[in-house]
């Protein structure tokens, strides 16, 4: 290596430092601690104590650990599922030529500017069996609603509906996905006779696939790690709520590491959901090269 070459090099690490160095503290090394922890009995309080795959059988032999995996995956495939179809449908309608269409673009992009605790106290206040704003409204069509956050069985299905309200930011990345295809295909398909569903299902929908995908990924991780809903809306009597049927996987983790300092324990946890997410989304991209269309 020259002289030259290597004083490019020292100036290339010298620029890119800060990104190297806050991947390694907060990125590599809390990964590879938390492996080790997982195979540690670890409290905090003490010194961790290697045990082995201790973690990992306890795990998998642990009745919660499959009650909060399966209560977060109806989490995420409902949210995913029901968002993604309620974001595509508003982005067609806004993608129209309306009067006001910026107001209405506006109006529902908003609540995904809510933090999420904040939209999370005010839905558990319109959830409310008695004077929430929900069941007076259904009411008034003679529908008793349900007790949404007490019931077990409403419990998961009412953080699903809740997810839907903040959908702003989907929905613009596929209005922006809608925008970006080319006049020319529906010139074409109308002229070819097709009717609105045909150009939905042959041009529309492929030339945005790239934008469905990202956004599925984007929301199956994100409702893999669902948290703060369940504990805010639910948490007040107990954790998971009603019956654990809110009982969602970070949630246990929290509860585990934090509440009940096994932090070793927690450790093993987080790991299988790494691995988890990581493997849906490797079989989402390996899914992906059927339908995703990229060329244009």
């Amino acid at each position: 290596m020259t002289a030259v070459e290597r004083r490019k090099l020292v100036a290339g690490l010298a620029f890119s430092s800060p990104w190297l160095i806050g991947l390694s503290v907060f990125m590599v090394y809390p990964l590879l601690a938390a492996l080790y922890y997982s195979l540690c009995d670890y409290s905090v309080l003490l010194p961790p104590v290697f045990v082995g795959f201790d973690n990992y059988v306890e795990l998998f032999q642990d009745r919660l650990f499959w009650k909060g995996l399966w209560n977060t995956t109806f989490f995420a495939l409902g949210s995913v599922s029901l968002g993604t179809c309620m974001a595509l449908t508003l982005a067609l309608l806004l993608n129209s030529k309306v009067r006001g269409l910026g107001f209405y673009r506006t109006v529902f992009f908003l609540p995904s500017l809510m933090p999420l605790v904040a939209g999370s106290l005010l839905w558990f206040i319109m959830y409310a069996g008695q004077g929430g704003i929900i069941n007076t409204l259904l009411a008034r069509i003679g529908i008793i609603g349900p007790a949404w956050l007490a019931d077990p069985h409403w419990a998961k299905i009412a953080l699903v509906f809740m997810t839907v309200w903040g959908m702003g930011n989907s929905m613009v990345i596929y209005l922006a996905g809608l925008q970006d295809v080319p006049t020319s295909l529906y010139e074409a398909s109308i002229i070819d006779g097709a009717n609105w569903l045909q150009r939905l299902t042959n041009v529309t929908l492929p030339m945005i696939s790239p934008v469905i995908y990202f956004n599925v990924v984007m929301g199956v991780i994100g409702g893999f790690q669902a948290f703060a809903q369940s504990l805010i809306m639910t948490g007040t009597r107990g954790i998971g709520a009603p019956e654990q049927s809110t009982l969602f996987y970070v949630l246990q983790l929290y509860s585990v590491g934090f509440l009940d300092m096994r932090m070793g324990y927690a450790s093993a946890m987080a790991w299988v959901l790494f691995v988890i997410i990581l493997g849906l989304t490797f079989a989402a991209t390996r899914l992906s090269k059927r339908w995703v269309v990229y060329d244009r």
